[in-house]
């Protein structure tokens, strides 16, 4: 169903108005997780774009991770682990594409071998289903044209269309009365005793309670609610390469380095995509601006921004030679796939074409910190969440029964 400017309106009488600031797929999926817990409550998703799912949700890849990756006890693994099993069990139930491609994190040197074995350990210890540790036979069994020393086998990564979820979220949303209203930039929010006002313009929505799930912007949006100025938002740009038609079926799933402990970035990957189609990617490069999709896009109130928060710079004087790297990456296709051709050596840069680039919202500490959990802001009525970095496409389920627990905890309500 595509949902036009303003879908569902309510015409009857509400037990409770919820305002959800931002259409990606965590504000969705947390509106849909109240039509569901609350019933005769209101929810009206405000989207300052004409659709939903455009920016991070829509340039997602479509993995669906298993867990390797986080702190044991962490709130990112717990979120993953049961948000990963209630997508399966969403999308079989609406028909929506899950595959079970699975995954290999791959070790191309003996430091990644030592760092294999930590990321083993850890895995374990969030209990990943399936996962296996092999070694390079095994690899070339499952990848036939990877290679490597040894490897993580997860068979149970999947992949999916994250924009077919979130616009079935949307569906679920009106479906139980409640609104989308798109084409609404939040340009202001005031709360007040009768509510939280929330304004477009001269257009303007109140709401018992609100929530900032607003993604590239989420830290602007919190500010308009009188938020801390921290965590800024970092936007940093994710580019990919296609694999060519007469290449891509060398690739069976997904194959991934081991990753570097002291960055969120997960590397350079392979990733075979429901379309059936491969991609190389991403990079990391700094964006010059908010919804900085090419060089060229660039927003000067952005990147007073970015250099305005001392910890863009404490950020840059820690991981300037990485930055070097990623942008000679950006520049050049030959070295952006020297480092990918170490785990499939017969796809070059002459079979690969630039494609689709991506923004993250990486959030940024004062003092210079990636921060890599969920950081979640109660502002009296106003809950924002400043922070859902991946997975959270995959963990969106969870998270909404997460963030709608916490929203209405000791709430009165």
């Amino acid at each position: 169903m595509v949902i036009p400017a303003s879908v569902g309106q309510y015409s009857g009488m509400a037990d409770e108005v919820v305002g959800v600031v931002g259409a990606g797929i965590i504000g969705l999926a947390i509106g849909r997780e109240i039509t569901l817990r609350r019933p005769g409550t209101r929810v009206v998703v405000l989207e300052k774009e004409d659709r939903v799912a455009v920016h991070q949700t829509g340039h997602n890849s479509g993995v669906v991770h298993a867990g390797i990756y986080y702190t044991p006890g962490s709130l990112k693994a717990q979120l993953c682990t049961r948000g990963a099993a209630m997508l399966r069990e969403y999308c079989a139930e609406r028909g929506l594409p899950y595959d079970e491609c699975g995954k290999l994190v791959v070790a191309v040197t003996d430091d990644d071998v030592v760092r294999l074995d930590a990321l083993h350990a850890r895995a374990d210890a969030n209990a990943v289903p399936g996962l296996r540790r092999i070694g390079a036979e095994e690899i070339h069994d499952i990848e036939p044209h990877a290679g490597g020393l040894a490897a993580l086998h997860s068979p149970h990564t999947a992949i999916t269309d994250f924009t077919q979820i979130a616009q079935s979220y949307a569906d679920d949303i009106v479906n139980d009365g409640g609104e989308i209203r798109l084409s609404f930039p939040v340009t202001r929010i005031e709360p007040s005793a009768t509510g939280v006002h929330v304004a477009s313009g001269e257009r303007t929505v109140t709401a018992d309670r609100l929530i900032v799930c607003a993604g590239l912007h989420s830290d602007a949006v919190a500010g308009l609610a009188g938020d801390t100025a921290g965590p800024r938002i970092i936007p940093f740009r994710g580019e990919y390469v296609r694999v060519r038609p007469a290449k891509a079926a060398m690739i069976r799933g997904l194959i991934y380095p081991v990753p570097d402990p002291r960055y969120p970035f997960l590397g350079v990957h392979f990733t075979r995509m429901v379309s059936g189609a491969v991609e190389v990617g991403p990079n990391a490069v700094l964006a010059l601006a908010r919804e900085g999709y090419r060089w060229r896009d660039v927003r000067l109130r952005d990147l007073r921004g970015i250099a305005g928060w001392p910890g863009t710079w404490r950020m840059a004087g820690q991981h300037w030679r990485t930055g070097v790297k990623e942008m000679r990456g950006s520049l050049s296709k030959r070295a952006y796939m020297r480092d990918a051709q170490r785990y499939v050596p017969e796809i070059g840069p002459r079979d690969v074409e630039r494609a689709r680039s991506g923004v993250r919202a990486q959030a940024l500490d004062h003092d210079g910190s990636l921060v890599d959990d969920f950081r979640i802001h109660r502002l009296g009525p106003i809950t924002a969440v400043r922070n859902a970095p991946s997975p959270g496409a995959t963990s969106s389920l969870a998270i909404a029964e997460h963030v709608v627990d916490f929203i209405f905890e000791n709430a009165g309500a």
